[in-house]
C-alpha cells in the first residue's frame, strides 16, 4: 500500500453509513482515475519504443508504481510532468539487467507483462513478489516462454521466477486460455521485438477476451502491424510480425472501467445519478459493459461523447449472467445482489479464483456473513437476498473486495470494511471520493 493511504486509512476496520439520497439530490460527478490495465501496458510499450513517449491520464497506484520501478531498474527513465502525466525515455538499447531482484508486490499485470519483457533484457532478471504473489500461478506463461527457447527458472510454478534474457526467438506458442488473458498480452507485446514473427494460440476458450483487444489496439497505436479489435469472439490465434521496436508518441489513458463499476453501482444502489467523465461508448476496456448489466437491472444509462451517467431507478432486478469476459466486476454485481428482487446467478468465472485472492470463495464467504443465502460451485455463485446483517467485511487484502462491499455499506447499516488501505493497489483515492460523495449529499462522512 502507499504510505499516504496507510496514513489516512489504517488497517481498519472502516465504518460506513447509508447515503441519504432524495429526489432533489443533484447528479454527482465521479472522476475515476486512469486505467491500471492501460497504464501498465502503456508504460511497457513506451519502454520498448525508441525515443520519448508522453503518457497522460496515468494512474498512480501500487500496481503502476511496481511497473514503473521495475522498468527503472532495467534502464528506462520515467519522468513526472504533472500529477497525471509522465515522459518515458524508451528503447531496447537502454535495457540492462537490474542489480538485485525486481519486486512486483502483488501486481499481476506487472509480473506477467515483465516475464515476457525480460526475455528482451540482456542478462538475468528475477521477479519476486509479496506473500500473496507467491501463491499466484504463472506456469502457463513460463511454459509458453520455454516453448520459444527462453530459459526461465520457476521452481514452484508461482513467483519468484528468473528469466535469462538476451532475445526473444519467434515461432509459435500454445497456451491454455482459461486462466488469464494477461499471459497472452505479455507475449503479444514483447513479440513486436522478437527475432522473427511470433504466433500465440489458445488451446481453450480465452478468458477476459476484451483485454486482449485492448492489447492489440494499443500495440497498433504504438506502431505494431496488428489488427485493432479485429478478432472475432471465437478466434484464438494471434500473429505479430517482428519489427524490432515500437514508435514513441503521445498517448492518453482513459479512466479505469473496473474502478468505474463502483461509481456506477453506487448509482444503482442508492438511486443517485452518477456521471463519470472520460468514459463512454467506444471505450477500450471491456469492463465498461458493466453498465449494460445495470441497465438490465432497471437503471437508466446515458452516454455521450464526454461521459457516461447511470441513475438508479426503482427496485433492482436480479440477473442470471455469464461474466467470463468482465470478471473484475463480479464482486461489484455480487455486492448489489442483496438489494435485488430475485436470485442473482453469476457463472463462468473460475478465473477469479486465481486473482489477488480466491475471489469466488471470498465473495461467497462474506455474503454469507452478511446474512445472505449463498451457494457456489467450481465457476459460479448464486445469491438469494435476505436482510443484511451488520458485519465487518473481510477484504482479504484485495482492493476489489474492499471497494465492492463498500457500495453495500452505502445502503445498509452496520457495515465496516477491514483493511481499507488495500485499495491503494489500484485506486488510492477511493475513500476520498466516497467522502466527497457524502458531502455532496449533505451528510457527514462516517470515517
Amino acid at each position: 500500500m502507499s504510505e499516504a493511504s496507510s496514513a489516512r486509512f489504517p488497517q481498519g476496520p472502516l465504518r460506513l453509513s447509508p447515503l441519504l439520497v432524495t429526489s432533489y439530490t443533484a447528479p454527482f460527478v465521479w472522476r475515476v482515475p486512469g486505467s491500471k490495465s492501460i497504464t501498465n501496458r502503456a508504460l511497457l510499450l513506451a519502454a520498448l519504443a525508441e525515443g520519448t513517449t508522453t503518457l497522460r491520464g496515468v494512474l498512480h497506484s501500487d500496481d503502476t508504481r511496481h511497473m514503473r520501478n521495475a522498468l527503472g531498474q532495467m534502464g528506462i527513465e520515467i519522468v513526472d510532468l504533472d500529477a497525471t502525466s509522465v515522459q518515458v525515455h524508451g528503447g531496447r538499447s537502454k535495457l540492462r539487467a537490474p542489480v538485485g531482484e525486481v519486486f512486483v508486490g502483488n501486481s499481476g499485470t506487472t509480473v506477467r507483462f515483465l516475464a515476457a519483457f525480460c526475455a528482451l533484457v540482456p542478462g538475468q532478471v528475477t521477479l519476486v513478489g509479496d506473500e500473496h504473489m507467491a501463491k499466484r500461478p504463472i506456469m502457463d506463461l513460463v511454459d509458453g516462454l520455454r516453448q520459444l527457447g527462453v530459459r526461465v527458472d520457476c521452481p514452484t510454478g508461482c513467483p519468484p521466477l528468473t528469466i535469462h534474457g538476451g532475445g526473444l526467438p519467434g515461432g509459435k506458442v500454445t497456451m491454455p486460455g482459461d486462466k488469464s488473458s494477461q499471459y497472452f498480452s505479455a507475449l503479444l507485446m514483447a513479440a513486436q521485438c522478437a527475432e522473427a514473427d511470433l504466433t500465440v494460440e489458445a488451446t481453450s476458450e480465452l478468458v477476459s477476451r476484451p483485454y486482449i483487444d485492448i492489447t492489440l489496439s494499443m500495440m497498433q497505436d504504438f506502431g505494431a502491424d496488428v489488427p485493432r479489435h479485429a478478432a472475432t469472439a471465437g478466434e484464438s490465434s494471434f500473429t505479430v510480425p517482428a519489427r524490432g521496436a515500437y514508435t514513441a508518441r503521445e498517448y492518453v489513458i482513459e479512466p479505469d472501467a473496473s474502478s468505474a463499476s463502483y461509481a456506477f453501482a453506487t448509482a444503482a444502489a442508492t438511486g443517485l445519478c452518477v456521471r463519470v467523465p472520460g468514459l463512454m461508448q467506444g471505450a477500450l476496456q471491456g469492463d465498461y459493459d458493466f453498465v449494460q448489466l445495470l441497465k438490465q437491472m432497471g437503471c437508466r444509462v446515458e452516454s455521450d461523447s464526454k461521459q457516461t451517467s447511470v441513475t438508479g431507478h426503482g427496485p433492482l432486478r436480479a440477473l442470471d449472467v455469464d461474466m467470463h469476459h468482465i470478471s473484475d466486476t463480479v464482486m461489484t454485481l455480487a455486492a448489489l445482489a442483496p438489494l435485488c428482487q430475485g436470485t442473482t446467478h453469476i457463472s463462468n468465472v473460475y478465473n477469479i479464483r486465481i486473482k489477488e485472492t480466491d475471489r469466488l470463495e471470498a465473495t461467497v464467504t462474506e455474503l454469507a456473513r452478511l446474512g445472505q443465502v449463498v451457494s457456489s460451485g467450481h465457476d459460479w455463485l448464486q445469491i438469494e437476498p435476505r436482510p443484511v446483517a451488520p458485519c465487518v467485511v473481510r477484504s482479504y487484502s484485495d482492493h476489489r473486495m474492499a471497494m465492492a462491499f463498500a457500495i453495500l455499506g452505502l445502503c445498509r447499516d452496520g457495515i465496516e470494511i477491514e483493511n481499507p488501505a488495500c485499495v491503494a493497489k489500484t485506486y488510492p483515492t477511493f475513500w476520498d471520493d466516497l467522502r466527497a460523495l457524502y458531502a455532496h449529499c449533505g451528510q457527514p462522512c462516517p470515517y
